[in-house]
């Protein structure tokens, strides 16, 4: 196949992909309505009381910033209190930038449910809408992570991050950098509509499972 194919098969699948992700996207959200006002309720009250949204800085495709939704599972203030303790932010860069729930303080008791069953991440329908993310690609990191990439961050940035990835399917928190590293570019290098899928079923199923999930 000739550069020129291959450039037109890249432009075709990104089209087709983008397409799929909003479709799918204003779908989702239109189901959750339900689930957003539940949970906007709880938030209300005890421990959970605080913004229905956590929101955090990433980094996306070419290095630029954007904010990713998640229902809050912390503690108002958790990246405060994360920060102004020496020894847990120690723990949470060497546990490749997540602590486990049974150590972590932030998380509140919906919290950790919400996580283990993924429930959390379901906000990031937003930001596959607004374009920040896809919903298949390399799991977005925050600014501390690219160090891990070395010499290959431009490659890892050079694809739109997604809510569903390789790393993510293959075992989730239970692989470590250096070892995602490698997951992610993969994914970078093989990016296609039957890896795609394979991706999805595979994230579907680990999710389903409650594999790695923290």
């Amino acid at each position: 196949m000739s550069q020129e194919n291959r450039t037109a098969d890249k432009k075709l699948y990104l089209f087709v992909k983008r397409v799929i992700d909003i479709i799918i996207a204003l779908i989702a959200l239109t189901c959750m309505i339900p689930l957003f006002l539940l949970l906007l309720i709880v938030y209300s009250f005890g421990e959970n009381r605080g913004p229905l949204f956590y929101k955090q800085e990433r980094v996306g495709k070419g290095g630029q910033k954007f904010f990713i939704y998640k229902f809050r599972s912390m503690v108002v203030g958790a990246e405060k209190k994360l920060h102004h303790n020496p020894e847990l932010y120690q723990k949470y860069v060497e546990n490749s930038y997540k602590l486990p729930p049974e150590i972590d303080p932030r998380i509140t008791k919906l919290g950790k449910f919400l996580r283990k069953t993924s429930i959390d991440e379901l906000p990031q329908f937003i930001n596959i809408l607004k374009g920040d993310m896809t919903l298949i690609g390399p799991r977005p990191i925050i600014q501390e992570e690219l160090q891990e990439y070395g010499k290959r961050v431009d490659k890892f940035l050079s694809v739109t991050p997604g809510a569903m990835g390789y790393w993510q399917a293959s075992g989730r928190s239970n692989i470590n950098y250096p070892e995602r590293c490698n997951y992610e570019l993969y994914y970078v290098d093989h990016a296609s509509f039957l890896f795609d899928t394979k991706i999805l079923l595979k994230s579907v199923m680990s999710i389903f499972k409650g594999e790695g999930a923290y």
